[in-house]
This record gives C-alpha cells, structure tokens and sequence, in this order.
C-alpha cells in the first residue's frame, strides 16, 4: 500500500517536472536586495525546508522519507555532506550505496524537493568529529578550521572531488541545489579566522561559479555573527522555540540589512547524551513559531525533518563541562520519527504550511510496518581477550608508552592495550589515569578475570589486584569524537601513560581491533567454535555472544532491547547497529530496519557486550522503540 502511493507519487511528480523543465529553459536562482525575497527563475520564492540526513537514513528508505516531506508541503530539503563518511581513510573517496550523494540529490529531485547544500567541510551535526575525518589529527599539532597549511591543503583536496560532482545539480545547471552553505556555525569556533573563510569562498567559486547564492549560517547572538559572515556570503541564523523570532531576525538584519530573512536552523526538537533526559520540544510551540516565521515572510528551514540514526562509529560528542557522548538514536524528536514515521508534529506542521502554500493533494504514505519477533537466545562465543587472532591477525605494536588511536591509524571502535604486572600486588592497588587521559572508556581486566574500568572525566581511578607477570589488558573505546566547540581536536585511546601504585606502566603490546571487517567477512559463523569451560561462560568482562533471529516470511522494520546487558555494540548480519548502553540510558532499543533482515536465511546476531551479560542471555526484539527511559529504569 505503501510503495503503491509513493510510486503514484512519483509519476505524476516526474511528469510535471519534465514539463516545466521542457517550458522554462532558463533558470536561475538570486537574491534580491530590494523586496527583500529570493528569486527563483526571476520570480519571488520562499523555502519551506526540513533537514534531512542521508548518512543516517538507509539508501533503501531515502525515498520514502522524501515523498513524506514532499507530501508534508515542504518544497526544498537541506542536506549536509559528511566529509568522513565519503572519505574514511585519505584519499580514498567512497560515494556507492549509503554513500551516494548524487543518487540523493536525484530522487530529491524527481520527488519535487529542492535543495540548500550543507557541504562543510566542517557540519557538527552531533557527528563524529563535526564530520572531519579523523585521520587529520595525524598531523601534530593542526588547527583545525583555519588557515593551517595541512588543514587547507587536505580541505582544497576533498573540495576537488565533491564540489565537481555537485556543480551539475545546481539548480542553475538544470539541478536541484538552490544554495550553498560555506563552512557551517564558524562564529561559534574560537578560531576567528577570515583568512580562512576566503580560502573557502575562493574554492565554492571557482568549482560552482560565480552565480550560485552561498550563504553562511550562524547562532543568535553578535559575537557569533561577527566571527561567522564574510563579504559575498549571505548571512543566515539559526534559533529555536525558545527565543523571540522579531529579535532574532533583527540580529539577522544587522548583519544583513536587506535580502531575504532565513532561519536555516529551526529546532523542532534537540538531541540525547547517554546519562541525559531524552530531549523533546513541544508541537504546538514549533507550529505556533513556524506560523509566526511564515507570517513575515521569512524563509525557514526544520532541523531536524527526520532525525534518522547514529550506526556504527558515527555518533558525536560534546565536551562544555564534560565529555558526554550522543546516543546512537538520532530521532530528535523530529516530525518524522527514526524509523520514518509521520507524528503529530508533523501534522500540526502540515496543518500550519496549508495557509501559506498549496500542499500536494493526496494521503500521506503511512508509517513503515513494524514487527515484534520477540525473544532471541544468544550463546557466548568467547571473550574478547581470547579472540586477538581474529580480530588483530598481524598482531601486536611493542611500545614502550601507550599510542593513541591516531598513532595506529585505527580511528573508530576499539583497541586493546597489553602489559605485564610489575611486581605482586596483594591488596587493591589504584589503577591511574593522572592525565584524564583515557579517551573514552577504558576496561581492564588481569590474567582475563575483569576488574573495574576508567572513564574519561569521570573514572579516573580504579583498584586491581594480582601477580607479578599476569597479563593487564585494558580495551580502549572510542566513543565519539567531539563534534562541536574548540574540542574538535579529540584523540582517542591512551594518550597519556597510566600508574599503576607507584609504577608507571610500560613496555605495551597494542592491538589494533577490526572487529567490523571479521564480522562483515561472516565471523563467527564462518569460523570455528572454541570449547567454553562453565567459568569462561560466567567471567564478566569484554566478551561476544551470537544468535539468530528465524525468518518468518516477513521482513519488518523492528528494535532491538537490550534488558539487563550493560553497554556495548550491535551487529545484524554484518551491519553495525550501534551502542547500546540500557544500564545509563535515556534509549533503550535499537533501530532495526526491515530490509537489513532476511526472510529465508537465519538473521544472524552478534553483540560485543563490554561489563557483563545477564544470567539470560537473550534480547527481544519488539514492534515500537524505547527512547525516553532514565538511567537505572527499564
């Protein structure tokens, strides 16, 4: 029923734009200074926009979530460009399947969407790194997002590659892309830094030409817009529920004294940190708000549309007072849930667009269905410590102090670090990091029995007891790199030596863990089975356990709880769901999307399970999401 609208859609969509694509001819796309508008093919135009995330949507529902939006009378989409997520490791550029950006604009625009392009290089967006790539912080000492020579130099090699592919989709060349930001919230950057933003100007222009309107976007106040706007680059800010929408847009003015008034960031609902009360913002206060934006006139776009979700390695961090890591859901209370479905919001969102625009005729394409499996059994397959020839098959780094995940050019998931014992300890002996230089969760354990763990500006001591010459081991866990402040910055693993009593510890072996390629080569089916003594089945301490889910003939989106394990990661077949952590919450499930699932082969589950597992060790799968509970409830 579902698909059946959405191609119905589509069709006539397809037939309308090849129409007006064979009447119009010319095209363009400006500002004008005079009525205080944009003018889209030398008439006066307004966006009705919402952001929309296609690193954390699935290529197999993109689609779906855009007729959605279309369908909700939005006309234009906004989109950022992670840099990290196309190019992983330097100089190797991945735009294919989740990755292709061009395939995305297309459907946009056969849906009837234009689109404001966020293309960085810097995107916060509570993504890794503010989506930088990680493997910039292997030149010591860069300064990011400025004019460092290193910076500018791997910024002008990334900008070579994309912005040649986004200049056929510029809505002036026939495509979809009606602007362009340049940078992204540069005020709220210590850096300050012109220069740097007129490297970039230089680039946008000599790559999309001198007729795209690009434009920067910038938080509320003065000091914010001062660092964050340059000549030749329109001025936009960005505000939510909480503020006065007159004083905003006066502050805009300041800036910007004619031209449009856009609000490129509208808040419609915020963000979750493990340990946080899950975030929301109230409908009626969005809808009443929006309805004030559109009665002066103004441009407006939703942050987010649909949220979507942090797989894998992708989520981001803040550090204001502490380093506090997003959650793997990024529903952000969006009118468009996680899972793509239509809320109330979304329909008092509709309901306030109708007296401004003509919205499609039709139904809105209803919500994905969703299934309950229930109960899976899992069985342990072995603890981490056991499994370094799998995961690390080249085997250790000896070195006399800790290297940092940059160091071993591992940059996402987890690394172990293994020395000896120094001397017998008898009693409980502290475990320091002096530095607070655990970044960001350090588990340990001596001779395989688990022991306790360090967490970065939280845990900065732990006791351990044990023989001279027993093994430590201590997994090191990214959880995120800080993705917003002047934090960027955030080196990961052991970056400073830790005491042990009164001994500094030394002389380590360090195993870079590819824990995501053994799984996605078909580990631990394809592999054998260790024999697992009743003790090695109840010692706590990193540790992984499978199972499979049985098809049933249907293929449904569902989410995965985790009851009573404590914090880890998720694969289902060969797909990286993300972290749970039930045990600190405010999320309690994970995001399954339907298609990842098989009907007639056996779905195979595999968790990496950090603390310790439930006496059951089982996970049920149920037809609704948990995202709201607080740490210690379930």
């Amino acid at each position: 029923m579902a698909a059946g609208i959405i191609r119905l859609v589509l069709v006539n969509l397809a037939c309308s734009t090849i129409c007006g694509n064979l009447v119009s001819g010319y095209r363009s796309f400006s500002i004008d200074y005079t009525n205080n508008c944009f003018l889209k093919d030398e008439k006066p135009f307004r966006f009705i926009s919402g952001s929309i995330h296609y690193s954390r949507i699935p290529q197999y529902y993109w689609q779906d979530r855009l007729v959605k939006m279309y369908m909700t009378g939005l006309n234009a989409i906004q989109v950022y460009v992670p840099w990290n997520f196309h190019e992983t490791v330097q100089g190797v550029y991945n735009f294919t399947g989740d990755r292709d950006l061009e395939h995305f604009l297309d459907l946009a625009n056969k849906t009837g969407l234009l689109v404001i392009l966020r293309p960085g290089p810097y995107i916060c967006a509570e993504w890794e790194m503010g989506g930088l790539p990680a493997w910039l912080l292997q030149k010591p000492n860069i300064i990011l997002r400025s004019a460092d020579t290193d910076y500018l130099q791997a910024v002008s090699n990334w900008f070579g590659v994309l912005l040649p592919k986004i200049r056929p989709w510029l809505y002036i060349n026939g495509g979809n892309i009606i602007t362009v930001q340049v940078e992204n919230e540069y005020g709220s950057y210590f850096a300050c830094d012109y220069n740097y933003l007129r490297h970039l100007r230089a680039l946008f222009r000599f790559f999309l030409g001198e007729d795209v309107v690009l434009f920067t976007t910038d938080g509320n106040t003065d000091r914010e817009l001062t660092c964050g706007t340059l000549e030749g680059l329109y001025a936009t800010v960005d505000f939510g529920t909480n503020n006065n929408v007159t004083e905003a847009f006066q502050r805009q003015r300041r800036f910007e004294p004619r031209g449009p008034l856009v609000n490129s960031e509208f808040y419609t609902g915020w963000l979750d940190h493990w340990g946080d009360q899950h975030a929301g913002v109230d409908a009626q206060k969005v809808s009443r708000m929006l309805a004030e934006m559109l009665t002066m006139g103004a441009n407006v776009n939703m942050y987010m549309f649909e949220g979507g979700t942090n797989f894998g390695y992708w989520n981001g961090a803040d550090h204001d007072t502490r380093f506090r890591s997003v959650v793997t859901s990024y529903d952000y209370d969006a009118p468009l849930s996680e899972a793509g479905d239509p809320t109330q919001k979304l329909l008092a969102i509709r309901d306030v667009i109708k007296q401004f625009r003509d919205i499609p005729p039709g139904p809105m394409p209803p919500a994905t269905p969703k299934f309950a499996y229930g109960f899976v059994k899992l069985t342990k397959v072995g603890d981490l410590s056991s499994l370094l020839n799998t995961f690390s098959p080249l085997g250790p780094v000896k070195s006399h102090y800790p290297l940092m995940f940059e160091e071993m050019k591992q940059l996402y998931g987890y690394m172990l670090y293994r020395t000896m014992l120094p001397r017998d300890l008898s009693q409980p002996t502290p475990l320091i990091s002096p530095l607070n230089g655990v970044h960001d969760r350090a588990y340990v354990s001596v001779n395989g029995v688990y022991q306790g763990l360090l967490e970065r500006d939280i845990v900065l001591v732990m006791n351990i007891t044990g023989k001279q010459g027993h093994t430590v081991d201590v997994l090191v866990e990214n959880m995120g790199r800080v993705n917003f402040g002047s934090k960027i910055n955030d080196y990961k693993g052991l970056l400073s030596n830790l005491i042990l009593g009164i001994d500094v510890l030394t002389d380590w072996r360090i195993y870079p863990l590819d824990i995501d390629g053994a799984i996605a080569g078909g580990w631990p089916h394809s592999g054998g089975r260790s024999f697992l003594t009743p003790q090695d089945q109840c010692r706590s301490g990193p540790a992984f356990y499978t199972g499979t889910l049985q098809p049933n003939g249907i293929a449904w989106d569902t989410f995965l709880k985790l009851k009573d394990w404590v914090k880890g990661q998720v694969w289902i077949n060969g797909m990286n769901l993300g972290r749970y952590w039930p045990a600190r919450g405010p999320q309690q499930t994970l995001y399954v999307p339907g298609p990842l699932l098989s009907t007639t082969m056996p779905n195979i589950i595999t968790v990496l399970e950090l603390e310790g597992a439930p006496a059951h060790q089982q996970v049920l799968f149920m037809d609704r999401p948990q995202l709201n509970v607080t740490a210690g409830k379930s």
